[in-house]
Parts: structure tokens; C-alpha cells; sequence
């Protein structure tokens, strides 16, 4: 139920994003989440991308050094509370959140969470058990490679 998430620090430069998402829509790599935060003179992207070793190699050939980290994806109900009663079952599970970002599927009524815990198998093992439901990497078309 883990995905693996690229991320990169990219200088808060004019075209700088532009440049890595061209770079990575000319590879044929389909973006599936995207955010970017900025930490002063550079940005930390995080990218849920279609090919994520393809991506890595092409960020890396732009001399961008990218990171592979495992997050997990969780699908709500876009409604007040609900995001909340998520994080009780993990706060009662004594997990904590390190990030997350989210969009919501107009079509579907329901809102996608990425979340990095402090232990993405015990926040797999509460949320499936609280019935939460997880997305998996064949959810989001992403192909997925060790390393």
C-alpha cells in the first residue's frame, strides 16, 4: 500500500518547475500529485509521477539528484470532519504525520491524502484495520521499481 514518491530541491528560480516538469512531460511521464514547498532559496518537490524510475533517471540526468521516499495514499470523503477522524486513529496509534498534501476528485466526491508517517507500516496496519481505505500504485497508473 506504500507508493514511492520522488522528491527534489529545486532553486525558487524563474522556470526552474517549468524546467523539470518539461523535462519530465517530453519522457512521456504522466504527473499524478504534485507539491511544492517553499524553504527560502530552494523548493522541495514531491512528485507522485506515472514512471518512477524513468523520472529518476531523467531528474538525475539534469544533474537534479532525486530521492525516493515511500508514502501512503488515503482516500476520504470530502466532507467536514473527516480528515480529522483519519488523524485521531493514527494519533491514537501513537503516529505521527511528517507531511501530507491532498486534492480533491471533483468527479468523486472524495478527497486523496498523501501522508509520510514516523512508520508508514503501522499507519497501513491502524488505517486498514479502522477500515480507512488505501490507494495503491495501480490506483494512481504509477509503475513502481525497487531502489
Amino acid at each position: 500500500m506504500k507508493l514511492q514518491q520522488i522528491a527534489i530541491s529545486i532553486e525558487n528560480a524563474p522556470g526552474r518547475l517549468y524546467e523539470v516538469t518539461k523535462a519530465l512531460g517530453n519522457a512521456d511521464i504522466n504527473l499524478r500529485a504534485l507539491n511544492l514547498v517553499d524553504t527560502g532559496l530552494f523548493g522541495q518537490l514531491r512528485l507522485l509521477v506515472s514512471d518512477v524510475a524513468k523520472a529518476r533517471r531523467i531528474l538525475m540526468e539534469m544533474h537534479v539528484p532525486a530521492r525516493i521516499a515511500d508514502v501512503v495514499a488515503v482516500e476520504i470523503e470530502d466532507k467536514p470532519g473527516s480528515l480529522s477522524q483519519v488523524l485521531a486513529y493514527l494519533y491514537e496509534g501513537d503516529v505521527m504525520v511528517l507531511y501530507t498534501y491532498a486534492y480533491v476528485s471533483a468527479s468523486s466526491g472524495k478527497a486523496i491524502m498523501i501522508f509520510r508517517f514516523s512508520d508508514n507500516d503501522q499507519a497501513i496496519r491502524i488505517l486498514q484495520e479502522k477500515g480507512v481505505k488505501l490507494l495503491d500504485a495501480e490506483a494512481f497508473g504509477i509503475i513502481e521499481t525497487s531502489g
